[in-house]
């Protein structure tokens, strides 16, 4: 059961799993005939579903589960439906779009950053050598 987090939080596939009463597995494979079905993916291939990913796949579930369509039938209902009629008009929004504006630095933070960036592409060099050397 999720604890503790937002309604608007991004889920892990096993937290999607045990809120849904689905395994994982199950999750992974409606991923590939549901291309609609679109959770992060990040590092090491770890997913994280928003908030309308799980919506959507609740609403899979309940065509497959409960009104016992195929998964051709559920597809045939997404294409024809449409994303927008099965959730609502705000679907996939971009979560970070609102930390995207703008934002004007002062000449002594620009320099910051430029600085950092240096470091970390010194750094970045560093460990390809070793990596390199290793080999």
């Amino acid at each position: 059961m999720v604890v503790n987090k937002s309604k608007d939080a991004f889920r892990t596939i096993a937290e999607v799993a045990d809120e849904l009463g689905i395994a994982t597995h199950v999750l992974r494979f409606w991923e590939t005939k549901f291309p609609q079905i679109q959770p992060m993916k990040r590092n090491g291939g770890r997913r994280y579903y928003r908030p309308d990913d799980v919506e959507l796949v609740r609403k899979i579930k309940y065509y497959l589960y409960d009104k016992r369509y195929t998964i051709e039938g559920v597809q045939k209902v997404l294409k024809e439906k449409g994303l927008k009629t099965i959730l609502g008009e705000e679907i996939q929004k971009d979560f970070f779009a609102e930390s995207l504006e703008q934002v004007e630095l002062s000449e002594k933070n620009k320099e910051l950053l430029i600085e950092i960036s240096s470091e970390l592409k010194a750094l970045s060099t560093s460990l390809n050598n070793t990596l390199e050397q290793i080999k």
